[in-house]
């Protein structure tokens, strides 16, 4: 189970967030890559230059081979030595959430932007009804092998606190969506159920378009 859950993560391609790279893009990073599935997808799609940050060496071997760069380090010592301006899109895919300081990276990751970069990523949604549901009406905070639970997770979001997060850093979001709701039927049914201020209740993970403040 555990080879299953692994061959999850880094096979992910999450192509659902390919809506979120701007089309002028030429220059991509791509933190925590694994395998390099997005970011090809992103190279294929627009023909970009694509670089990414992957520190599991088994992942970060497949990724080189499929993208133009690929750094074996830890996000906090790879972002000192990428070059300054130079990224049009940097991706956040399912990352952010399993940082000590997801705040600092984000500071630190505007200098290497161009002038019109921008910072894409998904987080999951601690709101996320059926994750409530377990916890107020069941009394369960189970850690998971994945999902909003992740047992790897060291920080845990809702909309307003993503939206706090990338404000408080000195962004400004341009786009923010619900992605990948509930299959299971239980979470279905609960979705057809929220609406108004409970809507986001329905979604497993808010992905988000963002670019920083330049005063």
């Amino acid at each position: 189970m555990k080879q299953v859950i692994k061959n999850w993560y880094f096979n992910n391609d999450r192509i659902e967030m390919l809506a979120f790279i701007p089309a002028y893009s030429k220059k991509i990073l791509d933190i925590g890559c694994a395998n390099g599935g997005f970011a090809s997808l992103v190279k294929d799609k627009f023909g970009v230059e694509a670089w990414g940050i992957e520190i599991n060496p088994e992942a970060a071997r497949v990724a080189s081979q499929r993208l133009d760069k690929v750094i074996l380090k830890d996000i906090s010592d790879a972002l000192n030595g990428l070059p300054e301006k130079y990224f049009d899109c940097i991706i956040f895919n399912d990352v952010l959430e399993h940082l000590i300081d997801p705040y600092t990276v984000l500071k630190k990751v505007k200098k290497n932007l161009s002038d019109q970069g921008v910072v894409i990523a998904s987080l999951p949604n601690i709101r996320h009804a059926p994750v409530l549901y377990e916890l107020l009406v069941k009394g369960n905070w189970d850690y998971q092998d994945y999902g909003v639970l992740d047992r790897t997770h060291l920080r845990f979001f809702t909309r307003k606190s993503i939206i706090k997060m990338f404000e408080e850093q000195g962004y400004t979001i341009l786009k923010m969506d619900g992605i990948n709701r509930s299959e299971s039927i239980h979470g279905k049914l609960i979705s057809k159920l929220l609406l108004g201020p409970f809507y986001d209740m329905k979604y497993i993970q808010f992905a988000c378009l963002v670019k920083p403040n330049y005063s």
